[in-house]
């Protein structure tokens, strides 16, 4: 059996600044780089989903015909040039054909400058090629926003089971498991799609805790045939178009044990709605607290600030935090990773020990946020060259390009060249701090961060802190949803949220 082995990644916020070029990609910004042909395998023992299927693949002694792969930071819409290009290569290799069947390693979430729903138009494209029998397996990220046109054109999808992502190349492995049933059975499999009736915020999807880690071990007990396999996608709320939203799926060769598995899971979601909420505090109830909990803590306070998360669109380089800090006299803190290539550039120029006056940040262009202009000190400098050596993306290389530590006050603050989200410690010690070493941790992440930093954590807190990723769903301005989609836990359908905002 030969298969086709291609991956392209991309979790699209329509509400954010910046869109992601095909450039986004060759770099990778979190992700691994853009690699092409024999050069994918290389992914084998990277955490990523690619790397778990290649490496289930090679040893049941499958032949594999690798193409591309491409991943890039979350943040606006793809662009045309980026998606047809990546997109263009893995379309042109189907064309050559030589393969029995297709594995995807895609996000679920792709909004390009043309299509809604990027992956959809990727998989329809790839139908049009191979015609319905071919068999072709997609594993899918725990955000994604599952589409009709995804579900139809797709053998199988299979989605992570982890926030933050520890099981991406797990999730890979099962892919490979479901592609061997497919081509045992020689024949299809029956799927069930049901959609959940309202979004949920970003934070409440954490599977360390309840009820989202309670919903994804129902998933393992349905597992069991005739069901092949169940889906929980509680989406990405940050995407304006009419499929935005969390959805449930199972497969099975039996087409009523399919629809049964995927009724009593959106039971279970709908029964507990009101468990999927998530309180937030403001910058100063957040930094005020981080400075109570730390006066008598032995490990450090965690600040999430989430709405300025880059794995979700944020820019990472809002300062609303940064002033809370200051405002209230913390000591022993740093914030991570605030993106700005001229304010890094500036340091590495004056040198360590040096004293500058800088504008730094603030350029997200969010009400609410500025530039913060004072007198910084460089405490440290580095080429921002470093190792994950956390559960998420372990054992990757990782570039942030020319970096600096300033220090205003009691506060220090990692300053990058590359934007990346904080979820490996070592984001923090490449720019010379210490993370366990200090009281106070501002992390620009939501979820991920959770992977590497909860065992060092005393506390962990959530702020809604100016941003441009609105942590709770029904802060966004939609226009496109669903009209009775309910643009939060037991909120108000869309078709009211929407007339009043029109009000």
């Amino acid at each position: 059996m030969k298969i086709l082995i291609a991956g392209f990644q991309h979790e699209t916020n329509t509400f954010a600044p910046t869109m992601a070029s095909y450039a986004s990609f060759v770099q990778g910004e979190g992700f691994p780089p853009l690699v092409r042909g024999a050069d994918v395998l290389g992914l084998r023992d990277v955490n990523v989903p690619i790397g778990g299927f290649i490496k289930t693949m090679e040893a049941n002694g499958r032949d594999l015909v690798p193409v591309i792969w491409a991943g890039a930071s979350a943040s606006a819409h793809v662009t045309n040039d980026a998606f047809e290009r990546i997109g263009g290569e893995i379309i042109a290799a189907i064309e050559q054909g030589g393969f029995d069947s297709i594995y995807l390693d895609l996000h679920g979430a792709m909004v390009t400058e043309q299509h809604d729903d990027g992956e959809g138009e990727l998989l329809a494209r790839v139908r049009r090629i191979v015609g319905k029998d071919m068999p072709v397996v997609v594993s899918l990220d725990l955000h994604a926003n599952v589409t009709e046109q995804m579900f139809r054109h797709a053998s199988a999808l299979v989605a992570y089971r982890t926030y933050p992502h520890v099981d991406m190349a797990e999730t890979g492995e099962r892919a490979a498991f479901i592609l061997e049933d497919l081509m045992r059975e020689r024949r299809p499999l029956h799927g069930a799609l049901r959609r959940v009736p309202f979004l949920i915020p970003v934070n409440g999807m954490c599977t360390l805790v309840e009820p989202a880690s309670g919903m994804y071990n129902l998933l393992s007990e349905m597992e069991t045939r005739p069901v092949v396999s169940a889906s929980f996608a509680p989406g990405f709320p940050a995407a304006d178009f009419p499929e935005c939203g969390p959805t449930l799926w199972a497969y099975s060769f039996d087409e009523d044990a399919a629809g049964h598995a995927a009724d009593a899971l959106l039971a279970r979601i709908v029964s507990e709605e009101s468990r999927w909420d998530v309180p937030f505090l403001s910058p100063d109830e957040a930094a005020l607290e981080a400075i109570r909990l730390s006066a008598t803590a032995s490990r450090p306070v965690i600040i999430a600030d989430t709405q300025d998360n880059p794995g979700v669109g944020g820019d990472s380089n809002t300062m609303g935090l940064v002033r809370a800090l200051l405002r209230h006299g913390a000591n022993g803190a740093a914030v991570g990773v605030i993106w700005d290539p001229e304010a890094a550039a500036a340091a590495h120029h004056a040198g360590v020990g040096a004293r500058m006056a800088l504008s730094l940040g603030g350029g997200s262009g969010v009400p609410g946020d500025a530039p913060l202009v004072a007198e910084f000190e460089v405490e440290y400098l580095s080429e921002g060259r470093f190792r994950f050596d956390g559960p998420m993306l372990n054992g990757m290389q990782g570039e942030l390009g020319p970096t600096a530590c300033l220090r205003i006050e009691g506060v220090r603050i990692a300053v990058s060249t590359v934007k990346m989200q904080v979820f490996d410690r070592n984001l923090f010690r490449v720019a010379g701090i210490e993370p366990e070493q200090m009281k106070i941790l501002v992390n620009k992440s939501s979820v991920h961060f959770r992977a590497d930093f909860q065992a060092i954590a005393e506390a962990i807190l959530v702020a809604k802190s100016p941003g441009p990723m609105a942590a709770d769903p029904a802060d966004l301005p939609w226009t496109r949803l669903a009209p009775d989609m309910r643009v939060r836990p037991l909120g108000a359908p869309f078709c009211t949220f929407g007339s009043a905002h029109a009000e």
